[in-house]
């Protein structure tokens, strides 16, 4: 494994959504850390979501030209999912009983060799394929 740090779009899009109060502040502090040690990770699929989200779901949606400047900012991060991803996906998929798109955020992780996921949908503390996931919105994984 390496320090490669996999961020799910709920991080993402707190982040960026000036409206999700601590949540916002500590979305930000980890992005700009992420940033700072080059170890930030994500795949396609969370800045799809992320558009979509930041642009039409939260309470003061951002233009489509400042969500498409943070995709764009995005895309060093990003880890190339392919078929053999999506196959793997469906096999994490089976053997830990999350959704779909959860086990493909999972996939892509993987092929990064990220040491954890930051997730505010999976289970914090769990490990799924080595990976621990980690929930930095809850007092027992704040630092």
């Amino acid at each position: 494994m390496s320090d490669k740090v996999f961020i799910d779009t709920n991080v993402l899009i707190y982040a960026h959504d000036k409206d999700a109060g601590l949540k916002h502040d500590r979305a930000k502090q980890i992005l700009h850390d992420l940033w700072a040690a080059r170890t930030g990770a994500l795949s396609i699929q969370v800045l799809q979501e992320f558009y979509v989200s930041a642009t039409r779901k939260i309470s003061k949606p951002l233009s489509k030209a400042a969500a498409r400047l943070i995709v764009e900012s995005y895309i060093p991060w990003c880890v190339e999912i392919t078929p053999d991803e999506i196959v793997a996906a469906f096999r994490v998929e089976d053997a830990t009983k999350i959704s779909f798109w959860d086990a493909l955020i999972v996939s892509a992780a993987i092929k990064c060799g990220a040491a954890k996921i930051i997730s505010e949908d999976l289970n914090t503390g769990q490990k799924i394929s080595g990976i621990r996931i980690e929930n930095p919105f809850t007092t027992s994984t704040r630092h």
